[in-house]
This record gives C-alpha cells, sequence and structure tokens, in this order.
C-alpha cells in the first residue's frame, strides 16, 4: 500500500526516524488523499512534520545531555542552569527562558496544592520542573511526539526523583484522559490545527484537569508579531465556546497564556 510505502520512507529519514509512527500515518494519509503522486504526498507530510516539531527542535544531545545532568544533580544552582542550557535547543521553552521565575509563580501559586500535572506536546518544558511551585509527592505526566525524546524525560524524572511518565504520543488521535490537577498545552494548538481545524476545541474538551494552562506565541519563530496576539486572542475565545469555564487572561513578554478552571 502506498501509506506503508511512505511511512516506511518518512521514518528511514535520520530527522524523522525518531517520530510517532502513528503521526507519520495519520498525516500521510490525509496527504495521499490531496496529491496526485506519492512523491508529492511525501514531500506534502515531511513539511507539515517539520512544521509541528522538526522547526522547534536543534541539536538533541541526549547520552552527553544525561551526563551532564547527572554530574551536578546535588547542585540546585547548576543543576538549573545546564537545563536552561538544554531548553536552548528547544523553540519553544527557548523563548520562555528569560520568564522562567515569574512564570510559574504567576500562574500556579493560586492553584496550589498541584500534585499532578498532564504536560502535552510538552518538548523540554519537563525540566522547568525546579522552578515550579508544587506539592509533594508530584506525579508528572509529559507527551510528545518524539520517542528518544521521551526516553531522555524518563531517565530525568528518576533523576531528580519525581514520579514521571514519559510517553510518545499522537494527542490528535490518543490524548491522554486520566484525571490531573493541572494540564499544560503551551504553544500546542496552532501546530495541531495545522492538521486538523477542530484540534483545539475537542483538545480542551477531552483534557480531564480542574486547571488548564494553554498558551500561545506572540511573535513567528522568526520574530515577526504580526497582530499575533489579538488573533490568537480571538482565536482562543472561539474554542471556549459556550462553555462556563473561569478563565484568566495572562500576557507574558514572550508568550499570551489563559488559565481555565474546569473544575472548581
Amino acid at each position: 500500500m502506498s501509506i506503508d510505502i511512505l511511512v516506511e520512507s518518512v521514518l528511514a529519514s535520520p530527522k524523522y526516524k525518531d517520530i510517532s509512527p502513528q503521526l507519520v500515518r495519520n498525516i500521510g494519509t490525509q496527504e495521499l488523499s490531496k496529491r496526485r503522486t506519492l512523491k508529492e504526498a511525501l514531500k506534502a507530510t515531511k513539511n507539515k512534520l517539520h512544521q509541528m516539531g522538526g522547526a522547534y527542535l536543534e541539536g538533541a544531545d541526549y547520552a552527553h545531555w544525561l551526563h551532564e545532568l547527572r554530574a551536578c544533580a546535588d547542585d540546585k544552582d547548576e543543576l538549573q542552569r545546564m537545563c536552561c542550557s538544554i531548553m536552548t535547543h528547544h523553540a519553544s521553552t527557548r523563548e520562555r527562558l528569560p520568564i522562567l521565575d515569574q512564570f510559574y509563580t504567576t500562574l500556579l501559586t493560586d492553584l496550589a496544592p498541584i500534585s499532578s500535572i498532564l504536560d502535552l506536546a510538552c518538548g523540554f518544558h519537563p525540566l522547568s520542573l525546579s522552578w515550579m511551585p508544587l506539592a509533594e509527592p508530584v506525579t508528572y505526566y509529559a507527551c510528545d511526539i518524539y520517542q528518544h525524546m521521551m526516553d531522555f524525560l524518563q531517565e530525568w524524572f528518576a533523576l531528580i526523583g519525581i514520579q514521571g511518565h514519559a510517553q510518545m504520543c499522537d494527542i490528535l488521535q490518543a490524548c491522554p484522559t486520566h484525571p490531573v490537577d493541572v494540564a499544560f498545552v503551551l504553544k500546542t494548538i496552532p501546530c495541531l490545527e495545522q492538521l486538523d481545524k477542530r484540534a483545539g476545541q475537542r483538545l480542551l474538551q477531552t483534557i480531564n484537569a480542574r486547571h488548564l494552562i494553554v498558551s500561545f506565541p506572540v511573535h513567528s519563530l522568526g520574530g515577526k508579531k504580526k497582530g499575533m496576539v489579538a488573533h490568537y486572542e480571538a482565536q482562543f475565545r472561539a474554542l471556549l465556546g459556550d462553555a462556563s469555564w473561569a478563565v484568566k487572561r495572562v500576557e507574558f513578554a514572550t508568550e499570551l497564556v489563559f488559565v481555565v478552571t474546569k473544575q472548581h
């Protein structure tokens, strides 16, 4: 079948060998239905994968990073410095570094106690754990489309003594639904809606959390703002529809955030 050939071809590429096969199959099936040839569908599938993940991730060296993290595990300041260094390799967390100290204090303090977290399309965000005001013990569920990234984060959780679960997951097809106190959906919806225009609305409804922390970028990867704050705020309000959830809006220098309380 053409879809099997397409999936095999994508996963044979060094850039995409680590990515969720289910996501590749999902995108590839859509592209095959729209394109004239397998070659065109393959190119379009890789372009979509780049937009969803490849454009954000740079120069991952998981074995080296784990070695460095273990070497400074007993020194909180040095450990945070190393975490910041690693987070520069993902565009989403790199943009957040200047506001780390205020980001979690502003967003999480009023939601305490927090003993369980779901982090969707997490990237390297779980490396920010030591900045978060959390209860102890805390259970942290992280998911993304890269298997080696999830293996790395599973080792990270073990290193810092967190009850963590890092799992490769295509949240368009199988969003986790177990109950948590807080779910992070950070700069994720715009990426998902490139594949499925209803993905954001469905995600907000599906997540089983007392509180959602949903964010949007305030500028493009190239640094252009282009009215993005107004655009994404209008988009988010539309996604909420008639839902009777409490919503708090917080605008940081690098990120527009909405704290949604689903369960009072």
